[in-house]
């Protein structure tokens, strides 16, 4: 039954709930208001059609629950089964290149040139020789190569043997000998495809250890693509698996300390799993278009877990709130459906935006992340505004089920509280006509710091924009050797070959093509870059060439000064590009050369990411400001949410920088900087915190502009709108920091990067932003933010309420008797944009 509006013998309580039929009273019944409270359950800034989508998906879920159940679960069982039938389509390493370095990738494939994994065995002696002859006479280091060669041969899994001296089966090159005149190498390579090599490597390791161990009074050890491959992928593993245990576990932990009952805490986390395991059996389709791996799974991975729990956190927590404000089970779905869904829809679609810039970029990579983030974040939302009200309207009161005891006495002390003859001066809360249970005369930090809003908007964006100048100086490089544990034997190994045969595990490759390159003219030409490569002091031997069976292209392997993606291989990279191919290659009529290879790859891939990255953080931010320009109809509100959001992803940049490209912070994090940043992580880490950041945006905005339409002036619905999202905003934001935490502790420097940035700026965005400049920037903006919507004049039969959109309920006249309702007690009423008032029955 519903309500009746307040007459001349009633208590007046303003505003009135919506579709309650309670209006403003004529002249003569009491004071007229000048502004309108919104309807129960509208979204912020009016009725739009997210909101409307989202209230018609729950009720849909609410009326046929077993079927929005059921199917969630059959749907997700159906697209995992079938997903895993068709299997998913990964990259490949072509896909990976791009540039100049792509097209040197494409003739060696058109001219039948395979990339087989490439080892090294360092083979090295304690106490230098006089001499590379007196080197080779030593009767133990011959003894040492012959058997290492021998039981190399012996696995059937390698070919291309080189050695320093002619051995049986093994190819003479003395350019494996060392400067240092005590350490030789024998170089191989592994047979069939590489991307199966880290599976073969085992007895290949194996025969290297037995060797090693059969010449005690000599280092030998091998280091090349497949074994670290292999090396850093058991650390991998590892990590993730300890990840993957953490994580989990943390969340529930995390969501049992907010919700305080183990029901409320594995609904968010079930959902969020549900989404990732459905997203996976999709991707199987849409992989046949944008193809994906591992980085893409993990992404997901992190990404679906994160918004999962959050929306659902949102929903279940507004859900809560209204319950334990007197609405029935229905009427508190509703109203969460109308405020939270609508936050959730909002925020989904934001997030799914960011994500799909990254398609702009043209980089396959990057094409498989964005469709696998789109796909798992569009299926949470799917779900909160779906089967999350099913299940919740099929729990109702039973999702507090297995309570903890802790919140059990809070409870009974907050109901003690707020039971009636309770002096209500010894409370922390006052019945204001739109706080909902905020006390307005107690400011609190918030309130205090809002009375000058200019300072803290000064103070706070000066300090984020300080934190931000190191991001000028944000140097990437592509992810290599560097980025494995120091403190991993392949990676020690690796340093000592560096260290005795420099340039030989960053080799670039000059790809010449011509009609025949053994033509004389040719192999002039080849001969004069093999010269002014060794002449430029940066460039070393031993050099390969490699023909093809055509003749139509030459492989020249050149190994080079610098780790790969350094300063000094860069400069090398330059060289061979800007002066010694056009020098040599180019001036004969139909030869060309393209340059390959590890430093080749990163500064292509560089390029390529610098020169698309405006334009995807164009397509973002104009894409987001539309956004949130229809969620909340407010131009200026709109744009101050996309600079906030900039702020914050420029003080993470900030922080990676002083973080990561310094050495400070090593010990702590157990790592060596690389003196630069992963080059893929600055693009994703804007995606991924523009999108999250919005969560708390919208839901934060949401509840100011409900306080807003309550008629509270600005500064009391920001602090309104705050303190009543602090709660959800503070419980979301230590879930993701945690799980982003959880990143900082892997191995990879990488991963470490991703960590500490989404961690750190989360953080920032949770704390400083949204409660200190968020409130400050939003009180400045004032009365500008929203126009607000002004009353009809009443005339003598009175002023019909407006309904919800959705609500097919007859509006009734203003003036029509209700009945005294005994109010509710004071901070307990519902908050959903009107502010406290009596209690009544469901339909």
């Amino acid at each position: 039954m519903r309500t009746r509006p307040p007459t001349a013998s009633t208590p007046r309580r303003s505003p009135a709930p919506s579709g309650s039929g309670a209006s403003d009273g004529p002249a003569g019944r009491g004071p007229r208001h000048t502004h309108r409270a919104a309807p129960t359950g509208a979204s912020p800034g009016g009725p739009t059609h997210a909101t409307h989508l989202a209230a018609r998906a729950a009720r849909w879920s609410v009326r046929h629950r077993r079927l929005a159940i059921g199917g969630w679960i059959l749907g997700v069982v159906l697209v995992t089964l079938l997903g895993s039938l068709i299997g998913t389509s990964t990259l490949g390493d072509d896909d990976y290149s791009v540039g100049e370095d792509g097209r040197a990738q494409s003739t060696l494939d058109a001219h039948g040139f395979t990339s087989p994994a490439n080892e090294n065995v360092l083979i090295q002696r304690p106490a230098q020789a006089a001499s590379p002859e007196e080197l080779l006479a030593d009767p133990e280091l011959r003894a040492a190569l012959a058997d290492v060669a021998a039981r190399l041969d012996g696995t059937g899994e390698v070919t291309n043997l080189r050695a320093p001296i002619a051995l049986p089966g093994v190819e003479a090159n003395p350019g494996l000998v060392s400067t240092d005149r005590r350490s030789v190498m024998v170089t191989f390579e592994m047979r069939g495809d590489e991307d199966t090599a880290t599976d073969r490597i085992d007895p290949v390791l194996a025969a290297v250890a037995a060797a090693a161990d059969e010449h005690p009074g000599l280092l030998v050890e091998e280091v090349g693509e497949a074994s670290a491959d292999k090396a850093l992928g058991d650390t991998i593993g590892k990590d993730f698996k300890r990840a993957e245990l953490l994580a989990i576990p943390l969340t529930l932990g995390i969501l049992l300390a907010v919700f305080g009952a183990v029901v409320a805490a594995l609904v968010p986390v079930a959902l969020a799993l549900t989404a990732f395991v459905g997203a996976l059996g999709v991707v199987a389709f849409t992989s046949r278009l944008l193809p994906t791996d591992e980085t893409a799974t993990s992404v997901m991975l992190l990404i679906g877990l994160a918004v999962g729990v959050d929306y659902a956190l949102f929903y279940i927590r507004r859900e809560r709130e209204e319950r334990a404000a007197g609405h029935s089970p229905q009427r508190a779905l509703e109203i969460a459906a109308d405020t939270s869904g609508h936050a959730v829809l909002v925020s989904g679609l934001t997030v799914a935006v960011s994500m799909a810039g990254l398609l702009l970029t043209g980089l396959s990579v990057f094409s498989g992340i964005a469709g696998g983030t789109v796909i798992v974040v569009l299926i949470a939302v799917l779900g909160s505004l779906t089967v999350l009200p099913a299940v919740l309207s099929w729990l109702g009161d039973r999702v507090e089920l297995l309570r903890l005891p802790w919140h059990r006495r809070a409870d009974a002390r907050a109901a003690a509280a707020s039971a009636p003859g309770v002096d209500r001066k010894t409370t922390s809360t006052t019945s204001v006509a739109g706080t909902a249970g905020v006390d307005l005369t107690r400011p609190g930090l918030t309130g205090r710091l809002l009375r000058r809003p200019g300072i803290v908007a000064v103070v706070t964006g000066g300090l984020l924009i300080l934190l931000a100048v190191p991001a000028l100086g944000l140097r990437t490089v592509e992810p290599g050797m560097d980025d494995i544990p120091d403190d991993l034997p392949i990676m020690q190994t690796y340093d000592r070959v560096q260290a005795a045969f420099p340039g030989e595990q960053t080799a670039a490759v000059v790809v010449v093509s011509a009609a025949d390159v053994r033509a004389p003219q040719a192999v002039g030409a080849i001969d004069a870059l093999r010269e002014r490569a060794l002449a430029s002091g940066m460039m070393y031997e031993p050099i390969t060439t490699e023909i093809s069976a055509d003749g139509q292209v030459a492989k020249i392997s050149i190994p080079i000064a610098g780790e790969g993606t350094d300063n000094a291989s860069l400069r090398v990279l330059d060289t061979l590009r800007g002066e010694i191919i056009p020098s040599t290659i180019d001036p004969v009529s139909g030869m060309s050369a393209d340059v390959t290879g590890w430093t080749a790859g990163s500064a292509d891939f560089n390029a390529q990411l610098n020169g698309r990255t405006p334009l995807v953080i164009g397509f973002v931010l104009v894409l987001a400001f539309l956004l949130l320009l229809a969620a909340f109809r407010s131009a200026i509100v709109a744009a101050a949410a996309v600079a906030l959001n900039l702020l914050s992803v420029a003080a993470a940049y900030g922080l990676l920088v002083v973080v990561f490209q310094h050495h400070w912070a090593d010990g702590l994090l157990g790592y060596t900087s690389t003196g630069a940043i992963t080059n893929w992580l600055p693009l994703m880490l804007f995606v991924i915190l523009f999108g999250l950041s919005m969560d708390y945006q919208v839901f934060v905005l949401s509840r100011v502009r409900e306080a807003y339409d309550s008629g509270l002036p600005m500064r009391d619905a920001v602090l309104v709108g705050v303190r009543r999202s602090a709660g959800v905003v503070t419980s979301a934001a230590v879930i993701m920091v945690a799980v982003f935490s959880i990143f900082a502790t892997l191995s990879q420097v990488s991963m470490k990067q991703l960590g500490v940035g989404l961690g750190a700026a989360i953080l920032l965005d949770a704390t400083v932003i949204r409660v200190i400049l968020m409130p400050a920037v939003l009180t400045l903006i004032g009365e500008r933010a929203w126009r607000r919507r002004p009353v009809a004049d009443d005339d003598d039969r009175g002023t019909a309420v407006p309904v919800p959109a959705g609500d097919r309920r007859p509006q009734l006249p203003a003036q029509a008797p209700a009945p005294a309702v005994p109010p509710a007690p004071a901070g307990h009423g519902p908050f959903s944009g009107m502010g406290d008032f009596p209690r009544h029955r469901q339909d």
